[in-house]
Parts: C-alpha cells; sequence; structure tokens
C-alpha cells in the first residue's frame, strides 16, 4: 500500500473518489506529480487526475481525496491532493496491471495470456507460486526467474519509495538506489544518507541533503560539512577546476551550506587527514594568481602531478629516429600530391627531432595533412602508429581522413569497469612507436593522465587540435596549460590553404578567433555556405530555426533534417535552449503520440538522442548522438544505435540519455556535422564569449546559419575573456 500526505489546506472540503488507473499521460519523477485517466466507476469516460501521485501504475485500484477543479485549458480535472493504491481487485485491472511494464518479462500479450489462465488468482501465483506460470504458453524457466526476480526487486523498490517519500524526496531514484545497496538500502540511507551523493551516479548531494534533514541531521554536523565540500568540489570540476583556492571554496561552501566557515575549515582539515583531498600549498607556485592553499579532490591531483611527470619524461628523452628531412619531404609531397608550407614542414622535421610535439591551427590549416605526412613517413621506416581521439566522432573523422583506423582513447586504453578500469597502462602499456591524438583541446587532466600512464617511455607523442576552441568538458585545460608552459615543442598553423580559403565558413571562423566580425554579406545568386538571418524577437527565432531544419535548408541544400542538420546552442535553459529546442523540435521532426514518458521526459522511435555522461559499461560516452530504435514495454528496454552499434538501455537508465535535435555549444566538441544552425541572442548574454562561437562555427562543414541579433554576435566576437580554470599543470611543467 502506498501513500501521500494529505494536504495542510484543511480550508477547503475534500471529495473521495476511488478508481483504476487508465493511462498515465505524464510522470515528473522526481516530484511524483502525475497526469492521468483514471475510470471511475459510474463515468462514462475516465477522470483527468492531476497531483502526486508514488510510481502510479496503469491497472493499481487508487483511493483519491482532493477537489474538482476546471483548467482553462484541459477542462475539468481531479486534483488529488491525497491517494493511496491497492492492488488490482478486478480480472480487466489485473490484466493493465501487469501489461504496463511494472514486471521486466510481462508485456500486454503475455498478461493477458496469464490472465486467461488464473483470473482472480492471478497475483497470488506470482507471488507464491510462480512455477505454475509454466502452463502458459510461451513462459519457460528463464521467463518464470525475470518475472519473479522482477517481481522481488519491484516489492523492494517500492519500500524504498515510501521510506524516501516519507523523508520528502521523488521517487525517481528507488531503482537506482536499489540495485546499488540491493536488501540493505534502508539502512544504509539511514545510517548515512550522505553516501547517496558518492556511490550513485545521478544522485546528488541536494537528494542526500533533504534526507538528512528529515532524518534528523543537523544542519552544522561535520559529516554534513565534509559532504557538502565534496559536492562543492565535484560541481567546481564540473565547471572545469582542477583544483580551488581554500579561501574561495570555504566561501563558496559558507554560502551554498549556511554552515559557518570554522566548522567548515575543520571539515576540510579532517577530509584531508582522510585523504579525500589535497591541500597543496600554493606559494611554491609564484607566477599563479592564487598562490594560496589549493584544494584538490584526490583524484584530480594525482592526476595533475603525474601528468606533469609523465611530460616531463617526454621533455628530456631523444627522438626516435634521425632522417633527413628535406629528402622526406620531397618524397611525401610526391607521395600525397601536395606541396607542404613551411610550417608543415617544420611540423614534420619536429616530429623526427622531439619525443612530444604539439600542432594547433584552425580549420584549413592543414593540421591533417600533417598527420597523413607522419603517418607515411614513419611506416615507411617500419614505425608502428597508433591513432586516437577523445570521443568516437572525432576518432571517425580521423580514420575516414587518414585511411587509418582511430580508436578513442577509451578503446585504446581498453577501458573495462568490471575490471577496474583501464587495462592499458604502465604495466601494460600500448604496443606502438608513435601515437598521434587528434582533437586534443577536448582531453581532460583525468583522461590525459590515463592515457600517459600507457604510453612506452620510447613513443614519440603527438598531439593536434585547435586550442582556441572550448576546453575540455571535465576538468582542466589540458592542452593550453602544455602550451603556456613554455617546455613543449608547439607548431601553430595559421595559413589557411587555397582550397579552403574557398569556403566562408573557415574564412569568417579566423575572423572570429582574430577578434573581427564575420563577413555576413551573401551573394542572391548563388549557394553560400554561412548565412546570418537577423531577428531579434526570440519566439521568431524559435519558429525560423524549426522552419531552417525542417524545409528551407533540406530544399535548398538537400541535408536530411536529422541526419545532416544540428541545432547548437548557447545555453540549456529558455525559449531557444536546448531543452525547448528539443521538445519543439521533436514535435515538428517525429510525430506521432506513442511514445515512454520517463523522469519528465518522451521518447519516441526515431528520436535523436545523446548520452550525458560516460557510461563504460555501454562503451558510450558523454556527448555521444544516436538514435531510439524500439521501445520494449515488456522488457522495459529501450534500444540505441550509435555509429552503427545496437546499445540496449533499462527504462530506468534512460536519465542518462536527453534528446539532440538541439545541443549545447559545449556538447558538440569533437563532432562535425554538415549543417550548423545557431540561435544567437542578447538573452545569452553571459555565454557571449569568442571561443564558444569560434567553437561553434567550425562545427559546420558544408553550412552554417546563425539566427538572432548583430548586436549578441559583436559581443561574442569582442569577448575574449573566457572563465578562468583553476590549475596548475603549467605551473608544474614550467618548473622543469
Amino acid at each position: 500500500m502506498k501513500k501521500l500526505t494529505e494536504r495542510k489546506d484543511s480550508s477547503k472540503m475534500s471529495v473521495s473518489l476511488e478508481g483504476h488507473i487508465e493511462h498515465i499521460t505524464f510522470v515528473n519523477e522526481e516530484n511524483g506529480y502525475t497526469v492521468a485517466q483514471v475510470k471511475v466507476p459510474g463515468r462514462r469516460d475516465p477522470v483527468t487526475v492531476v497531483g502526486r501521485m508514488m510510481n502510479p501504475t496503469p491497472g493499481e485500484r487508487i483511493l483519491m481525496k482532493g477537489e474538482w477543479t476546471n483548467h482553462q485549458k484541459f477542462g475539468e480535472q481531479f486534483r488529488c491532493d491525497y491517494c493511496e493504491s491497492f492492488v488490482p481487485a478486478t480480472i480487466y485491472g489485473i490484466e493493465k496491471y501487469l501489461g504496463s511494464g511494472l514486471i521486466k518479462g510481462i508485456g500486454p500479450v503475455m498478461a493477458r495470456r496469464i490472465v486467461e489462465k488464473f483470473g482472480m488468482d492471478t497475483l497470488k501465483i506470482i507471488e507464491t507460486e510462480s512455477i505454475k506460470l509454466m502452463e502458459v504458453e510461451g513462459i519457460g524457466e528463464k521467463r518464470i526467474d525475470m518475472i519473479r526476480n522482477a517481481w522481488e526487486e519491484q516489492r523492494e523498490v517500492r519500500a524504498i519509495m515510501l521510506f524516501l517519500q516519507n523523508h520528502g524526496v521523488g521517487v525517481a531514484y528507488a531503482s537506482r538506489i536499489f540495485r546499488q545497496y540491493g536488501n540493505a538500502a534502508i539502512n544504509i540511507l539511514q545510517d548515512n544518507p550522505y553516501r547517496l551523493a558518492t556511490d550513485i551516479s545521478g544522485i546528488g548531494f541536494c537528494t542526500a541533503d533533504r534526507i538528512a534533514e528529515k532524518m534528523g541531521f543537523a544542519k552544522d554536523s561535520y559529516q554534513r560539512a565534509e559532504a557538502g565540500i565534496l559536492y562543492v568540489l565535484n560541481e567546481l570540476a564540473d565547471e572545469g577546476h582542477v583544483y580551488y583556492p581554500s579561501e574561495l571554496l570555504i566561501r563558496k561552501c559558507g554560502e551554498i551550506l549556511d554552515i559557518d566557515a570554522t566548522i567548515l575549515g575543520k571539515a576540510l582539515k579532517k577530509a584531508a587527514e582522510k585523504s579525500i583531498i589535497i591541500i597543496e600549498d600554493g606559494s611554491a607556485f609564484p607566477a599563479v594568481t592564487f598562490p594560496e592553499r589549493a584544494v584538490y579532490l584526490a583524484r584530480y591531483y594525482q592526476s595533475e602531478v603525474q601528468t606533469a611527470t609523465h611530460l616531463k619524461a617526454f621533455i628530456t628523452k631523444s627522438p626516435l629516429c634521425e632522417i633527413d628531412t628535406g629528402k622526406a619531404v620531397r618524397w611525401i609531397e610526391e607521395k600525397l600530391s601536395v606541396t607542404l608550407a613551411e610550417k608543415q614542414i617544420e611540423a614534420i622535421r619536429a616530429a623526427t627531432t622531439n619525443k612530444l610535439l604539439v600542432v594547433t591551427g584552425g580549420p584549413g590549416t592543414g593540421k591533417t595533412t600533417i598527420i597523413n605526412a607522419i603517418i607515411h613517413i614513419f611506416s615507411t621506416l617500419g614505425k608502428k602508429i597508433l591513432l586516437a581521439a577523445p570521443t568516437g566522432r572525432a576518432a571517425k573523422r580521423m580514420s575516414e581522413a587518414t585511411g587509418q583506423e582511430a580508436k578513442t582513447i577509451h578503446r585504446l586504453l581498453e577501458y573495462r569497469p568490471q575490471k577496474g578500469g583501464f587495462q592499458k597502462n604502465e604495466k601494460a602499456p600500448l604496443d606502438c612507436d608513435i601515437l598521434i591524438v587528434d582533437e586534443a583541446s577536448m582531453i581532460d587532466i583525468v583522461l590525459m593522465h590515463n592515457l600517459l600512464k600507457a604510453i612506452p617511455a620510447e613513443t614519440t607523442f603527438i598531439l593536434v587540435g585547435d586550442v582556441d576552441q572550448l576546453p575540455s568538458v571535465g576538468a582542466g585545460s589540458v592542452l593550453k596549460d602544455v602550451i603556456v608552459s613554455g617546455k613543449v615543442p608547439v607548431i601553430r598553423l595559421s595559413e589557411i590553404f587555397r582550397q579552403a580559403s574557398k569556403s566562408s565558413i573557415i574564412l569568417n571562423s579566423h575572423r572570429i578567433n582574430e577578434g573581427k566580425m564575420p563577413r555576413l554579406q551573401n551573394s542572391q545568386d548563388r549557394l553560400d555556405d554561412f548565412y546570418f538571418v537577423e531577428q531579434n524577437d526570440p519566439e521568431k527565432v524559435l519558429n525560423m530555426i524549426v522552419r531552417l531544419v525542417k524545409e528551407r535548408i533540406p530544399q535548398r541544400f538537400g541535408f536530411d533534417p536529422l541526419e545532416d542538420i544540428q541545432v547548437l546552442t548557447p545555453m540549456h535553459r529558455g525559449l531557444v535552449g536546448a531543452g525547448n529546442m528539443n521538445i519543439v523540435l521533436q514535435s515538428a521532426l517525429n510525430y506521432g503520440e506513442e511514445g515512454l514518458h520517463i523522469g519528465g521526459r518522451f521518447y519516441r522511435v526515431g528520436d535523436k538522442v545523446m548520452q550525458i555522461r560516460n557510461n563504460y559499461d555501454r562503451d558510450v560516452y558523454n556527448g555521444d548522438i544516436g538514435r531510439v530504435v524500439n521501445l520494449d514495454d515488456e522488457l522495459q528496454e529501450a534500444t540505441l544505435v550509435f555509429d552503427g552499434r545496437d546499445v540496449v538501455y533499462e527504462y530506468s537508465d534512460l536519465n542518462e540519455i536527453v534528446l539532440s535535435y538541439a545541443v549545447s555549444v559545449h556538447k558538440s566538441q569533437g563532432a562535425e556535422y554538415p549543417a550548423v544552425v545557431m540561435p544567437l541572442l542578447m538573452q545569452h548574454y553571459m555565454l557571449l564569449q569568442r571561443n564558444l562561437l569560434y567553437t561553434a562555427v567550425t562545427r559546420g562543414k558544408k553550412l552554417v546559419v546563425i539566427v538572432g541579433e548583430k548586436k549578441a554576435l559583436a559581443i561574442a566576437v569582442r569577448n575574449n575573456q573566457s572563465q578562468k580554470r583553476f590549475t596548475l599543470l603549467s605551473s608544474r611543467l614550467g618548473s622543469i
């Protein structure tokens, strides 16, 4: 039995209503707010019920208390303030209940067969005599085990739901909590609810804090202070900081947690004693803006220190081999039918005389030509070469450009979560003479640390990337720090090659990078690849983008709205933020009412979606884009395709997936799309930065269309003050 607390407002008379749930229209799994169709005896049509319900399931019999209301748009509704649910009491209700997807292994067809066989005894049979299910066609031992386990899990999950609800927390997390802790879940939560914040992905400090407060944990307890500090440090890492100055950290924690600085200082010291965090005296690095104590989460400290150590080792080692560069250049020019520029020749020379090299430059400056030249030269010398990139999309582009296999860094290092992480490391290093990594601006400090551990001492390591793009999504600004240190050979490419110079996208991206306004005069009698559509009204911008994606670009350029066109936006919120634009574009591009409501989101087969956190078990990573190809209510599984590979998600794991008709510019790093459409308005003011605009424009391969205000465009071009990230990597390298 499930309960929700009655509303405290008793000024209105409550009406009782009883019926069974016919259909769930919407559920916000965080707070339990539900819109459901309930079949009430004596009424011909189902009643629309709105209010908080715990894990509502079609077929359940519910007793509600509340009041009738008349919604301006949706008409008569029953607002539910209190709800109790019971197992179904009718044959129809039992069938609906079992066929709703509640029990993995039973869908609508199987539910009908089971109910036809056992009638009103169905639920009792599942509960106590599940072996009898073998009498139903299509059910064998394997499916019985699945049903039995799912039924038992449902009972435990519901107990956790009730516990969470009694402590003022949404029920969306119950399945993940049960998977993490099993039957011990409630005992663990009662002992230390703050464990949720560190143990379970997607459940943060705020949720744990709400449970702790309901359970009577003091607001200024050391347990809360320590958990809060870790929460703030993790949030800061998500913003890109590898460390944070101690005074600023305590001030920020005080504002967020409302805890006295003295208590926070002691909690900080205790966390350091337990080596959960590392505090380093920043005065050892006089060039740093904040020379006070630097506070690190332990894993980021180890990653930064070890990254510096490994890079220093490369800098001091002898080159792979001595070759006649002039002869090699003449040979490669003939082999590739190209004429190399002086900077490209310099890059080839540097690759043969250094163990560590950075090649950086914007689009059209010949980075790929250099990679191809190095591959051909060293392959001819019998050297083994490995190619890698941070994302699947970037690795695929690298493979297409070179004709050689390129892997993601995670695949290169053979990440196996069930075996403890990366299988390639200092004890089992990579087998190569040269390692070339493209899109190096995307590599964060933790990934760089793990990569460097696996590179043999005799290997030549070449980083290729565009340092003027946005920094990595994860903590750090590795490529920039390596360049700024002044200790690593760097080849900067700036010359735009003749073929690339015909592209307005490339010319304008370089103008933006130089702080100049892009050229917006487009010829009306020929197709161009860069357009600016001036529009100041956000609603009109939204409507224009929908028309561009759905009709105008496909008709004029022949691009497919789903496969070829990507909307990029500076922000998540607002009318032209990624959240709202996804809803509008989904409605415009993927019709139909059938689909799956989960976690406040709605998915349909055919939807364009994106993974929003690394999932090493599924080998799908933050920013990977795929398509929904199947939704199986019986197995409660969704099948998605990423780069031609089917990946199965349980419905409860779809919190990792969002619609991707529109994505943030940050999430587009490493990707390249045939066509990019981008809103740019003054409401994006805080995000109007040159590197963000530059990154967005350089994602478009054949077409870029910006819709918005010229004033916003001008501000973005002028603003070269991107947010400072606290990192000491360049200082550590500079101390060589």
